[in-house]
């Protein structure tokens, strides 16, 4: 399930003309800034254009069939350097990670290793999102919801690294790929119903943002991001016996102050909670009886994704365990696939599903798109 997205916000239509190779090369020189050992605020800068830029020329390059994908074993696993070489090109069936994947393949090379790139049709690949991100027997129309979200995620990212040696990773970076070949006979049917279609809001298509299941509501993007969108609000969610509808992790006192960087902690509470009941901020106390804030995600992401499902959660303390009880997986914001399920099983078809997690919206075909007049 998907857990990192991007922090852009702003609806951008396209005015007047542009020369699409220069502004490809402008975006990868941003993407290397992001990705570079630069000052935070100069990263953030450096993906605020990218994100600006990519929603100039989302709007009219629909018509490339095919994606490059990185595969990753891990979201933790390096990825290729600047200075990367190739050092080998294939064309047929490959073996990654236990699982085929056919297609073409780069292999790049640099001082961490080799690094295998996959450049496949888009619709096969949407085939293996959703075969990865969703169980095998879920309902036909939480499926179809699934494609249309996934293929307008991977649409973003394919614009916003179109300079790039691929589009996107295989792993949780961006969003799950990881069935190749042999998907199921539904999995291709839900994908074949919705083929080409994306969400869009306006002229744009949208930030696509989507977690593994909430309880109650699901989060606004301004409480984990610092930015709002128009179609994302905090909605109705309802996961009856989804997985992490409730769980309870435990660490020590010591496993928290080494995530975080610090020293001696003491004592750790809330301090703040969002809108939707979700834990915003925390303060800690060291031995030496200094305060430190720490933004709940933040601590998440310290801690590790799966080893702290959510930002939903309590906190109580023994002498010698801090206790995190809480519910849902993911950062909360966007459709929820354990929600989405329920709503299919409910009779509720694809187009509903993403009207109630996406309000606003509307679904296009990617063929009507890229033939429209762009002055």
């Amino acid at each position: 399930m998907t857990n990192y997205c991007n922090p852009f916000a702003g609806e951008l239509s396209l005015r007047g003309r542009y020369d699409r190779s220069n502004l490809a090369r402008f975006i990868a020189l941003c993407n290397m800034a992001v990705r570079a050992r630069l000052p935070r605020t100069l990263r953030v800068l450096a993906m605020t254009a990218t994100l600006v830029l990519s929603s100039l020329s989302a709007v009219v390059t629909f018509a490339d069939d095919t994606i490059k994908v990185l595969m990753l074993e891990s979201p933790g696993q390096p990825l290729p350097s600047a200075d990367a070489e190739k050092v080998e090109g294939l064309t047929g069936k490959i073996f990654f990670s236990g699982q085929s994947y056919s297609g073409s393949f780069e292999i790049l090379r640099d001082k961490n290793g080799l690094h295998v790139i996959n450049n496949l049709p888009f619709e096969k690949y949407i085939e293996g999102v959703v075969a990865s991100e969703l169980g095998k027997d879920w309902e036909i129309e939480a499926m179809k919801a699934q494609a249309v979200i996934s293929r307008t995620y991977a649409l973003l990212y394919k614009n916003i690294n179109s300079g790039d040696r691929f589009h996107l990773t295989s792993s949780v970076l961006h969003q799950l790929y990881k069935e190749g070949e042999d998907v199921e006979p539904a999995v291709k049917r839900a994908v074949n119903a919705t083929k080409g279609e994306i969400l869009m809001y306006g002229r744009d298509p949208v930030k696509a943002f989507y977690h593994a299941t909430c309880e109650g509501r699901t989060e606004l993007p301004e409480e984990v991001w610092k930015e709002s969108f128009p179609y994302l609000k905090s909605v109705e969610c309802n996961c009856k016996n989804a997985p992490y509808e409730s769980w309870q992790r435990r660490f020590s006192p010591e496993e928290i102050s080494r995530a975080l960087g610090i020293t001696g902690l003491k004592d750790i509470y809330i301090a703040s909670y969002t809108a939707t009941g979700r834990a915003r901020t925390l303060k800690l106390l060291t031995e030496t009886n200094e305060v430190k804030e720490v933004i709940a995600t933040e601590l998440r992401r310290a801690l590790g994704y799966k080893e702290l499902p959510s930002t939903d959660f309590s906190i109580k303390k023994t002498d010698t365990e801090i206790i995190f009880d809480g519910k849902g997986y993911g950062h909360g914001v966007g459709l929820s696939q354990w929600g989405a399920l329920e709503m299919a099983k409910e009779g509720r078809n694809y187009r509903e599903i993403l009207e109630h997690f996406y309000p606003g919206t509307t679904i296009k075909n990617t063929e009507e798109l890229s033939s429209r007049n762009i002055p």
